[in-house]
């Protein structure tokens, strides 16, 4: 039996998925060692067909005809490769939270997470990431992602500058489970957040009581 083509292994991966995907090493250690794997994701960046982010994290290009150049992709993306090659769980919080939830149309200047892991900023291609470490778990990690999403939304407005208009919003976005999924996963967190989510969650979100 002849050696492995690891270099073959990787670029199959590569090919098959989705352009603007972000990977890490590790994504690959399943195929070969880390050194291994390293050597072939900078075979990959010098022939083009992966782009290095940062430090140990690629993707590979979207090319956009309109633009004729590259696209890079979403700084969401980028934010989770680094959470999961360093195993933290991160939510979107601030600014963040709510241009992604659409309450809010703008853009951020910096994209700002909330995490189980440590304090800290990167430069991802001129994207600035930021994580700020929380102690509140249960707001995080014994949530799904869309409830916790949706907590940080909630905050991120205010107790006292939530509207009818924000409700309706965050209502639309949920199908009828995951409304249900967040009223049971939401019982233990901050008072006058699961009062909010018990609004979206009500069959008539005319009846919020704002």
């Amino acid at each position: 039996m002849g050696r492995p083509n690891h270099l073959e292994q990787v670029r199959k991966r590569v090919k098959a998925a989705e352009a603007d995907s972000v990977f890490i090493p590790s994504d690959f250690f399943d195929i070969a060692e880390a050194v291994k794997v390293n050597t072939c994701l900078n075979r990959l960046v010098e022939s083009g067909e992966l782009h290095r982010m940062m430090r140990g994290v690629f993707t590979k290009p979207r090319y956009s005809e309109l633009l004729h150049a590259n696209i890079p992709p979403s700084p969401d993306k980028i934010a989770k490769a680094i959470a999961r090659n360093y195993g933290w769980t991160i939510i979107p919080c601030g600014d963040t939270a709510l241009n992604m939830q659409g309450i809010s149309t703008q853009v951020p200047a910096v994209w700002i997470y909330v995490s189980d892991g440590p304090y800290k900023n990167y430069d991802a291609s001129g994207v600035m990431l930021k994580f700020k470490h929380t102690d509140n778990k249960n707001e995080i990690i014994e949530v799904s992602y869309q409830t916790a999403l949706i907590i940080q939304a909630l905050k991120a407005l205010g107790k006292d500058n939530i509207t009818i208009k924000d409700i309706r919003i965050l209502s639309k976005r949920l199908t009828d489970d995951e409304k249900k999924q967040m009223l049971v996963e939401s019982k233990r967190i901050t008072a006058w957040v699961y009062e909010c989510i018990k609004q979206i969650c009500a069959e008539d979100s005319h009846e919020a009581n704002f």
